[in-house]
């Protein structure tokens, strides 16, 4: 099966790989986002998926709009390639180009369809406290993420999943079922299925306020938009923004969920049942993990954070390297 790849990012990398070793297939060409310019150095760097079709000697192709770059228009229609597979590409497809393979254009989505249609799947359904999420294999059509589906896999969210685990696992659970996807297409053996738009929810592009922490939110609220929307959502500590990148929500609802060896360490902790103070308040240090802070319901475990300009560090670091002690207040993120 002859095949031009689409991606940019690191989760597509695992689809790339399986793609390139199974007998199956061959890939013909990559195309992906042109090289983009990072803060260090402000060097250009290319995407995760360029860096691997390099390595492999495949032509690689980067046009700022693929939908009006005739050249390359023109060198896709030449390949005559069976199936144009894309995974978190970054540009919408014209109807043309997606006319073009002989069997069909396939995507890779990082969602159960059609709930969470969109540019950013994973971080939403963690921020909306999600149980369970997947990958779904899709033929693709001019809408967004509207296609027939194909094939769906299903994985468990737990309570400290953030939105980088999530995505290596989903990453690595889409090459596989884009593989067993491709086989059974190509024998017949998949009847494609349409979403029900009905029942479609949207994962728009993240937007600043949306990494702002408000402590009169839930505990439980904070922790899901922190892992979601990780490792960026934002609180002012003593005048200087802070990053919040990993917490734990402490009360009845989650505790049962969190690991063993964190549960022991809040077991240990005072009773915390009769406390209560401002949204944002320091009232309680679990020793060896953090500070515990009061929010408009419930108390949030801080078990990383990231001063401006510095490296994260654990909880306890925080703890012990800025002294905090019980009764200090946390702001409002921006």
């Amino acid at each position: 099966m002859k095949i031009v790849f689409f991606g940019t990012p690191q989760f597509a990398v695992p689809t790339l790989e399986k793609l390139l070793n199974h007998s199956e297939f061959e890939v013909l060409a990559v195309v992906t986002q042109p090289d983009k310019r990072r803060e260090r150095g402000n060097k250009l760097t290319p995407s995760p998926v360029k860096a691997i079709a390099t390595a492999h000697n495949l032509p690689v192709w980067q046009p700022e709009r693929v939908k009006k770059d005739t050249q390359t228009l023109s060198k896709l229609k030449q390949l005559d390639a069976d199936v144009f597979v894309v995974v978190a590409y970054g540009q919408i497809l014209s109807a043309k180009i997606l006319n073009m393979p002989k069997l069909a254009c396939i995507n890779v989505h990082g969602s159960i369809l059609p709930k969470y249609r969109g540019a950013a799947p994973i971080q939403w359904c963690l921020y909306n406290g999600e149980k369970e999420t997947g990958i779904t294999t899709m033929l693709m059509d001019v809408g967004m993420d509207t296609g027939a589906m194909l094939q769906i896999a299903t994985t468990p969210i737990g309570l400290l999943d953030n939105a980088q685990d999530l995505a290596d696992r989903l990453a690595e659970i889409g090459g596989d079922l884009l593989v067993e996807t491709l086989l059974k297409l190509e024998r017949k053996e998949i009847q494609p299925i349409p979403q029900d738009n009905l029942a479609a929810t949207y994962a728009p592009l993240i937007q600043k306020q949306d990494y702002a922490l408000d402590w009169s939110k839930s505990a439980l609220q904070l922790h899901n938009q922190i892992r979601g929307f990780y490792p960026n959502c934002t609180a002012t500590f003593r005048n200087n923004l802070l990053k919040i990148t990993a917490s734990a929500p402490l009360g009845s609802v989650s505790d049962c969920d969190l690991p063993p060896e964190l549960e022991e360490l809040i077991h240990k902790l005072p009773d915390l049942s009769n406390v209560s103070d401002k949204p944002g308040v320091i009232v309680s240090i679990a020793k060896g993990i953090g500070a515990i802070v009061q929010t408009g319901e419930g108390f949030l475990l801080l078990r990383e954070v990231q001063l401006a300009g510095k490296r994260p560090q654990s909880g306890w670091d925080f703890v012990n390297g800025s002294r905090l002690t019980v009764g200090e207040v946390f702001g409002a993120g921006s």
